[in-house]
C-alpha cells in the first residue's frame, strides 16, 4: 500500500465516514490480510487491500538458490496444498530438463496431490462455516482433516510441509500400509459430506448468508484472472487437470462440478463436490498404482539414496556436492507449467541462464487475482458479507507475497 493510499484511510473530519482496518490479524480476515475500509453505517463505502504484507521475497530468494533447495519453498506459498506445489514446481523443473519421470512416481504425486486439494477445501469451508453461524460443520469435516494428515506424515515425515517431490522423482516411495491407511480415512469423508450437506443446504440462516453474497460474474471473474474453483463458481468449467492434462489426468476418470451465480453458495458447493471428484481420483489410482522405481536413474538430477548417504563416504561427499553446486548440466531457456491447484492455476515460470540457481522464477499464484479483485467485490456491500466473501475466496497471504 502505497503512503498516499494510507492518507486516504486516515481519518478524515470533514466527511462522515469511519475508518477502519480489517486485519491483518484478526479471526475474521483467516491470515495476515490487511484491508483498509471506510463505513458508511455497516455499508463498506470504501475498501482497499495490502498485497504482499508478509514481505517474504521467495521469487527473489530463489535467484541464490539451487533448483533443489528451493522445494522447500514451494511448501511455504499455500500451507495446505504444499503436494500440489510441490509437483508444480519439480514439474516446471523437469519440463526444462526434458525428463519424464517414472510412472509410479506420477501417479503418487497426482495422489497425493488430491488429498491436498481435499485439506485444502476443508480449510476453507470449515472456518468460514463457523463465520456463517455454522460450527458443527467445521467439527464434520476437520475430524477428517486431522486424519488425512496421517497420509501426509505416513508418506513424508510432515504434516504441512511435505517437500515430498524431488525433481526426477520422490523423496522415497510410500510406506507399506499405506494403501490400507488410506481406504480406511477416505471412508470417513463420504459421510462428512452428506451430514454438512444436510445441514447447510436448505438452512435458512445459511441461504441468507451465502446466496447472492460476494457475487462476481463470469466475465469479471475472468478479467481479474480468476481460476479454480473461484471461476468455476461462476459457470466456466475451466480446470487445468481437463485442458491441458499434466502427469497422468489423462488416465483418469473425474468430473469438473461448475455453478452458475459466482456468489458464496456457489463457491461453497462447488468446493464440496470436488472433494468428491478428488475422492474418486484418489480410489482409481489405488487399484491402479504401477510398480517400480519412483526415481530417474540419473546421479546429475536426482540425489544419491539416504543409504548411501549414511553408509558411505561416497555418497556422503556426493549429496553435500549436489546440494552446494547443484545440477551440473541446466539447459539455458524459460519455461511456463502450471498446475490445478486447490485454489486455482499456480504457475512457476522460470528462466534459466545454464547456471546452477534460476536466473529468475516468478509463481503465478491463484489467489494473487483474487485479492486485486477484493475491493470491488465488498464496495457496497454489508461488513458482515465482506468476512464470508473473504473466506469463500479462499486467499492465502503465503501467495500474495512479491
Amino acid at each position: 500500500m502505497t503512503e498516499k493510499t494510507i492518507m486516504k484511510f486516515r481519518d478524515d473530519p470533514k466527511d462522515d465516514l469511519i475508518p477502519i482496518n480489517i486485519g491483518p490479524s484478526h479471526p475474521a480476515v483467516h491470515g495476515t490480510l490487511p484491508i483498509y475500509a471506510k463505513l458508511d453505517g455497516e455499508i463498506i463505502a470504501e475498501a482497499d487491500v495490502e498485497i504482499g504484507y508478509l514481505h517474504r521475497g521467495f521469487e527473489k530468494l530463489a535467484e541464490g538458490l539451487t533448483y533443489h533447495q528451493f522445494i522447500p519453498f514451494t511448501d511455504r506459498l499455500n500451507y495446505v496444498s504444499t503436494f500440489i506445489n510441490n509437483q508444480g514446481y519439480a514439474e516446471a523443473v523437469e519440463k526444462l530438463l526434458d525428463i519424464k519421470v517414472p510412472e509410479r512416481a506420477q501417479y503418487i504425486r497426482v495422489m497425493l496431490s488430491e488429498v491436498s486439494r481435499i485439506m485444502d477445501h476443508i480449510t476453507c469451508l470449515g472456518p468460514n462455516m463457523v463465520d456463517t453461524g455454522a460450527l458443527t460443520v467445521y467439527w464434520y469435516l476437520f475430524r477428517v482433516r486431522e486424519e488425512l494428515y496421517k497420509l501426509c506424515e505416513m508418506a513424508s515425515g510432515g504434516r504441512m510441509t511435505t517437500s515430498y517431490t524431488r525433481i526426477g522423482g520422490l523423496v522415497r516411495d510410500l510406506p507399506e500400509g499405506f494403501e490400507e491407511a488410506a481406504r480406511d480415512i477416505l471412508k470417513g469423508l463420504p459421510v462428512a459430506i452428506t451430514d454438512t450437506e444436510k445441514l447447510i443446504k436448505k438452512n435458512r440462516i445459511f441461504l441468507d448468508r451465502s446466496v447472492g453474497v460476494g457475487e462476481i460474474s463470469a466475465d469479471d471473474a475472468i478479467d481479474w484472472g480468476f481460476s479454480g474453483p473461484n471461476l468455476r463458481a461462476c459457470g466456466v468449467a475451466r480446470d487445468i487437470r481437463k485442458d491441458e492434462p499434466y502427469a497422468v489426468y489423462n488416465d483418469l476418470e473425474f468430473d469438473i462440478p461448475v455453478g452458475n451465480r459466482g456468489d458464496y453458495y456457489d463457491r461453497t458447493f462447488v468446493r464440496i463436490e470436488e472433494m468428491r471428484q478428488s475422492m474418486r481420483i484418489i480410489l482409481q489410482i489405488l487399484d491402479k498404482l504401477p510398480e517400480g522405481p519412483v526415481n530417474i536413474d540419473d546421479p546429475k538430477i536426482i540425489l544419491p539414496p539416504k543409504e548411501e548417504v549414511y553408509d558411505s563416504m561416497e555418497g556422503l561427499i556426493h549429496h553435500f556436492m549436489f546440494f552446494i553446486e547443484g545440477m551440473e548440466e541446466m539447459p539455458e531457456g524459460e519455461i511456463y507449467h502450471a498446475v490445478e491447484g486447490a485454489n486455482g492455476e499456480l504457475g512457476f515460470y522460470i528462466v534459466s541462464d545454464g547456471d546452477k540457481n534460476p536466473y529468475r522464477l516468478h509463481v503465478r499464484s491463484p489467489c494473487f487475482a483474487y485479492y486485486q479483485a477484493f475491493p470491488s467485490m465488498i464496495t457496497g456491500k454489508l461488513l458482515a458479507d465482506a468476512v464470508v466473501t473473504l473466506g469463500s475466496l479462499n486467499v492465502v497471504a503465503g501467495e500474495l507475497d512479491r
